[in-house]
């Protein structure tokens, strides 16, 4: 098979956060049209034993250590350099040098950048046709984080939202394709970078439908006569730390005035101190890192997903749908779904309506109902290897800059 090269800022295996899990189907769909260089990052030392799983994958493998608090340390340089603090973060001399040397050595014409700060590993060279899969318009992340933090940070990640955005205008105007995972990030860019209009595409997320089943016999993690809300998600990143506070803080408390037996846990990895100090025994559960979140999605009565801070299409929402699980999501966390509202899941404005779209999924029967509808949607709308299909067209088609110049 053809090689191509697939830079990746963060490993992309196990299949366990947002990212890693597009990230890992991308390298999976990848993985049976070409012969992959694949080259990563790893910020958490415990991931290091997966390397060899990718193997399975891949022609070679290069991992890079970063560590977290010298990257943060390294990326404040960026203050200073006029640089993206983000494109600082990833910097890294050994891997430049062996995307160079790799895209030389195995004569490699076709690359796929995952994230846009990786697109400084791809060498700039007219041979080598690049794919830039931004996910999401990052920088307008950053802008919004700016809008919900007082001063100092609002100054600084405001600072980040407009460096970032230059640099990825100036990645997609080399690029041969940037992707994004929804139309309405796709469209998004393109009124940013009109120069690259033809040039923007999307490729939506997907489930596994298989893994994430309501077939499957799991063990309830819940006490007996528990009516659990579940919200699943890595927890040290600030959108779901918002998330799960603002829930505790403002709906719950109408939620359990109704049902005295509700309890809300928080499933996820790393969670913060600020998470932690939420929990309240017989209300709020927080339970760190499980081996398995299918078990808590199976069993809640309802799943919600409160986030006020959110790009692109929520995995966590759509692997609850996949479950058969009632889902209530607030409307940035829906509004890339093609679920319909009402129908297929409940979509909440403000702290009081998620209380009540929550409590009215409370019952047993409507969210039945709810959840049935909810897996024949992802079933329907949501294949991995349908979705990122462009990808290859993309690989393979031909420059569209001269019909942009015509």
């Amino acid at each position: 098979m053809e090689p191509l090269l697939f830079l990746v800022h963060r490993i992309p295996f196990p299949p366990n956060k947002g990212d890693k899990v597009r990230s890992f189907h991308l390298l999976e769909f990848l993985a049976s049209r070409y012969r992959i260089h694949l080259g990563t990052f790893v910020d958490d030392p415990a991931d290091l034993e997966h390397v060899a799983r990718l193997r399975e994958y891949c022609a070679s493998v290069h991992v890079e250590l970063l560590r977290p608090a010298l990257a943060r340390i390294r990326s404040l340089a960026g203050l200073w350099s006029g640089e993206p603090m983000t494109l600082r973060y990833y910097q890294d001399a050994a891997m430049a040098a062996w995307a160079r040397k790799t895209v030389h050595d195995e004569k490699i014409r076709k690359a796929v950048v995952f994230s846009a700060a990786m697109a400084q590993y791809a060498p700039r060279t007219p041979e080598l046709r690049v794919v830039v899969d931004f996910v999401d318009v990052d920088s307008a992340k950053w802008t919004q984080y700016a809008e919900s933090r007082l001063w100092p940070l609002s100054t600084i990640f405001g600072r980040e939202g407009r460096q970032l955005l230059a640099f990825e205008r100036s990645v997609a105007r080399s690029a041969d394709a940037s992707v994004f995972v929804t139309p309405a990030e796709a469209d998004l860019f393109r009124t940013l970078t009109p120069e690259c209009t033809l040039r923007v595409h999307y490729a939506q997320n997907g489930v596994d439908t298989a893994y994430f089943s309501p077939a499957h016999e799991l063990t309830s993690p819940f006490a007996p006569g528990e009516e659990a809300i579940v919200f699943t998600g890595t927890m040290d990143y600030w959108p779901n730390v918002d998330a799960v506070c603002w829930f505790v803080q403002e709906s719950l408390p109408a939620v359990l005035a109704e049902h005295p037996r509700a309890c809300f846990y928080i499933v996820g990895m790393q969670p913060s101190p600020v998470v932690c100090a939420l929990a309240r025994p017989g209300q709020v559960v927080v339970t760190g890192r499980v081996s398995d979140v299918r078990p808590y999605l199976k069993h809640a009565r309802v799943v919600v997903a409160p986030l006020r801070v959110a790009r692109g299409i929520q995995n966590k929402v759509l692997e609850a749908m996949a479950m058969g699980r009632p889902v209530v999501a607030s409307g940035a966390a829906a509004k890339a779904l093609s679920a319909v509202p009402g129908v297929d899941c409940a979509v909440a404005e403000g702290a009081q309506d998620l209380a009540r779209q929550t409590i009215a999924l409370m019952d047993v029967e409507r969210g039945k109902a709810i959840g049935i509808s909810a897996r024949a949607r992802v079933l329907s709308d949501y294949d991995w290897s349908k979705n990122l299909m462009p990808f290859d067209a993309l690989l393979n088609e031909a420059d569209a800059r001269q019909a942009e110049t015509e």
